[in-house]
């Protein structure tokens, strides 16, 4: 779906990421690494949110499409979906507003095209945010606030995913039940996922293919079952689960 090739991206004078190759195909790719590494900057590459160089391949139904040189809202309008770190609900509004506000990308503000098969398949994928609908986001516990943002990501009817450390701040119980969503997200709704994650164990048992990033740049990468064997990835990745059943 999409191939990078070659990418820097900047803060300012400061070069954050230095010539990264990644592709993200039909399964969950993951993007493992440590604090600094640049994950949250390789997405917000993606999404345009920063200056970058490179290349960005979009490959959809109509063909191939370079997408380096395009802004955010272009990106979105190719149904290339970012949810943040930190969830960034809108607080003041309810469940259901929450939700709504995902659909602005392809009816606009003030719309009027039905949304109710999509508001049905979130629903159904987090019954726990059909119980809350009318409730304010605010009020929600913090797993509810991370289904939220991906259900609103959902309404946007994505063609890539893309998820920034979903599992934050989360009690492990929650995490383990939002890591099946993203599954299904992937496997029965048929959306391409990038997952950054720090919980590298987790994220890497439920993808296909794994990217190290370390300094701003790719250091190992290969099939999720097979790097997570990998003495250095333990070692370094995955410190105390390295004893454990993988």
């Amino acid at each position: 779906m999409i191939e990078i090739k070659d990418l820097h991206a900047y803060y300012g004078p400061i070069e954050a990421l230095h010539g990264v190759n990644l592709t993200i195909g039909e399964g969950i790719t993951a993007l493992i690494g440590s604090n600094g590494a640049g994950k949250t900057t390789l997405l917000k590459s993606i999404s345009g949110i920063i200056r970058r160089t490179g290349s960005i391949i979009f490959k959809g139904e109509n063909g191939e499409e370079e997408l380096i040189h395009k802004k955010p809202g272009y990106m979105a309008k190719r149904f290339i979906i970012h949810v943040p770190e930190g969830r960034h609900i809108f607080p003041g509004l309810t469940v259901e507003q929450n939700l709504e506000t995902g659909t602005v990308n392809w009816h606009g503000f003030f719309g009027n095209k039905p949304y109710t098969a999509e508001l049905e398949e979130v629903f159904e994928l987090f019954p726990k945010l059909r119980e809350r609908r009318k409730q304010l986001g605010w009020s929600l516990s913090g797993g509810e606030q991370q289904m939220l943002a991906i259900g609103r990501a959902l309404m946007a009817r994505p063609k890539v995913l893309m998820l920034d450390e979903p599992s934050m701040g989360l009690a492990p119980i929650v995490v383990s039940e939002l890591f099946k969503k993203i599954v299904e997200i992937n496997e029965r709704m048929g959306v391409p996922v990038l997952l950054v994650e720090q919980n590298a164990k987790m994220a890497m048992r439920i993808s296909k293919y794994t990217y190290v990033l370390d300094g701003g740049r790719i250091r190992m990468e290969g099939a999720s079952n097979i790097l997570r064997e990998d003495p250095r990835v333990i070692e370094t990745y995955l410190g105390r689960f390295a004893t454990t059943k993988r």
